[in-house]
């Protein structure tokens, strides 16, 4: 055995509390390189009793295999160790390393441990966000539904934006728009930022308290979430908390008195005079109209955790999307989900993290953050065709056991969105791409998530690009793919499978392939990446089955002696679900 590869690490993303009675239980070993592993479990003050069970090998990427096993206790002070077994050999590891013989009365010195499920460190995700499917909203662009609120000089709606243009969009807008989403199927929408901004992004904040004019006021924007939550969606805002606009008063009043302003320790200000070429102050990237606030300060902590109060509290929001998470301090944003959890339980806490994110995702900050690793993998394997199936497999494996179960359920996976190019624009314009992209984003495991516009074939490059003016046009539409996009949704809100099920990948050299299970119902995602037809083998299932149906062109096909060889046509997506007899 490589013994180098085999990790184990407690209260960890590979031993974490999936609910108050149930611990889950992770071992990574070298890819290919045991034939079991067993886990030794049993409480801690009881251990006579303890038990085996063979561990599940759920995920396998490049380099390794990874196993688990939930364990279900009243008693939650778990001791457990492993047994490793290839071929003749067998080993025992434990909290002190390997051995080749194990003394089981003498376990307590030696097996790892999970002292306690304490019901505060349980990471408990809203109950409603494996149902949730997203639609995300650039503002400005999405419709301008009160003209007498837009800003002067607008660009004209179908003109190609610059980085400064204003087009008109608003929340009125939104509110008129509001029957197109229900009737495409969204339940949730993420709106960029509304609050006071010089800015058509609004990513520079003025005033925290204060709907941005150009977008309407507290009484459209009561009257959105309302008229939102009637048709069953959810709105969550964007939270901006890394910095500010050089236009936020308590930055204009240290640019004034320098030292002297009690608002000074609210930014990271080198020296007086205050200067913006260059700035000597830290800013967002190197923007100098973006000066980073110093959310360490407490009466600046106090000030942007009372307008969280404020939004959460007034309006009832469904959550937030918090911009540049990860280089805001850790203490903020445990404070941050405190308030927000206070004040609604359900309410979703996404973060802006494009890299690991596990030390922001252990229960005490964020639900989850936005999936922009499934993106690259995304873009790469369907938009590109870099990568082959496999490898797309192997990479979503590393993802996934990067978190705890209940993240990954929570997880905002998106192809595109106002910070990256058009899924489209990276598929060179083949829409055959998209719609496997698509049929993969809405059958794995998170929420999906729809930038404005992709669901109708908008294009365009990195931003500004990617932030043209939603066309309302239906001439204009990708008819095929805006059907596509309602079909997917609609299976996805009718298959609890697809929202509640275990995930296993078993594609092949020509053919992604992703399964679905929950309870007795199971569904094969296969989708075809490639120019020639790919066959497919219906494995065995766990039940009995003497049907299939294929949900996207609802076509069904009898299985004669439990077995069926599918075709794939080229550049196509599947979804097989298996019907009991």
């Amino acid at each position: 055995m490589n013994l180098q590869a085999i990790c184990h690490i407690p209260k960890s993303n590979y031993a974490y509390p999936y609910k108050e009675n149930e611990l889950h239980i992770r071992l990574r070993t070298a890819k290919d390189d045991v034939d079991q592993v067993e886990i030794i479990h049993g409480i801690k003050y009881d251990w006579k009793n303890n038990e085996r069970h063979v561990m599940k090998k759920i995920l396998t990427d490049e380099f390794y295999d990874y196993y688990q096993y939930n364990i279900i206790c009243e008693d939650s002070r778990i001791g457990y160790y492993f047994g490793l077994t290839k071929g003749e050999k067998k080993l025992y590891y434990t909290e002190l390393g390997f051995a080749d013989k194990f003394n089981d009365d003498f376990a307590y010195c030696y097996f790892f441990q999970y002292p306690y499920i304490n019901k505060v460190d349980v990471h408990k995700e809203p109950s409603w966000v494996q149902e949730a499917i997203f639609y995300q909203i650039f503002v400005e662009r999405f419709f301008n539904g009160d003209v007498k609120n837009s800003p002067p000089d607008l660009t004209p709606w179908d003109a190609d934006p610059d980085p400064k243009s204003f087009y008109g969009g608003d929340l009125k807008g939104i509110i008129d728009k509001l029957d197109y989403l229900k009737d495409l199927g969204i339940n949730g929408i993420y709106l960029t930022p509304i609050f006071q901004s010089p800015s058509n992004h609004k990513y520079d904040t003025v005033n925290y308290f204060e709907i941005d004019n150009y977008f309407g006021d507290k009484e459209v924007f009561g009257e959105l979430v309302q008229r939102a939550h009637d048709r069953g969606i959810r709105i969550v805002l964007d939270a901006v908390f890394n910095h500010c606009s050089n236009l936020f008063e308590p930055f204009l009043d240290a640019v004034e008195k320098g030292r002297e302003s009690k608002y000074w320790d609210w930014f990271f200000i080198e020296d007086y005079p205050v200067k913006m070429d260059p700035p000597n102050y830290k800013t967002f990237g190197h923007v100098a109209y973006m000066p980073k606030l110093n959310t360490a300060n407490p009466e600046l902590k106090e000030y942007l955790l009372s307008a969280i109060r404020y939004w959460t509290t007034e309006y009832n929001i469904d959550g937030w999307r918090l911009d540049v998470s990860d280089e805001i301090d850790h203490l903020f944003w445990r404070d941050f989900r405190r308030v927000v959890k206070e004040i609604n339980e359900e309410a979703v806490i996404i973060g802006e993290n494009w890299h690991n994110a596990l030390p922001w995702l252990m229960g005490d900050q964020f639900d989850s953050v936005m999936n922009y690793q499934v993106t690259k993998l995304s873009q790469d394997f369907f938009a590109r065709n870099e990568i082959s199936a496999r490898s797309f497999e192997k990479g979503l494996s590393s993802l996934l056991i990067r978190y705890p179960d209940q993240v990954n359920e929570a997880m905002l996976n998106l192809l595109d969105s106002h910070d990256t190019e058009r899924f489209l624009y990276t598929c060179q314009g083949r829409k055959e791409k998209l719609k496997n992209a698509a049929a993969f984003l809405f059958g794995y495991i998170g929420m999906p998530c729809t930038y404005y516009g992709t669901e109708i074939g908008m294009t365009g490059n990195y931003d500004p690009g990617c932030r043209k003016g939603f066309d309302w046009n239906q001439e204009h539409w990708e008819m095929e793919l805006y059907q596509y996009y309602k079909k997917l949704i609609s299976i996805r809100k009718k298959e609890k499978a697809l929202q509640y099920g275990d995930i296993t990948f078993l594609s092949t050299d020509s053919l992604f392939v992703m399964k679905r299970e929950y309870n007795k119902e199971c569904i094969y995602i296969l989708i075809n990446q490639r120019e020639d037809v790919a066959d497919y083998n219906l494995p065995k299932s766990s039940f009995e089955y003497n049907y299939v149906k294929e949900l996207l062109s609802e076509s069904e096909w009898k299985v004669e002696q439990g077995t069926l060889r599918i075709q794939i046509p080229a550049f196509t997506a599947f979804y097989i679900k298996l019907a009991e007899k």
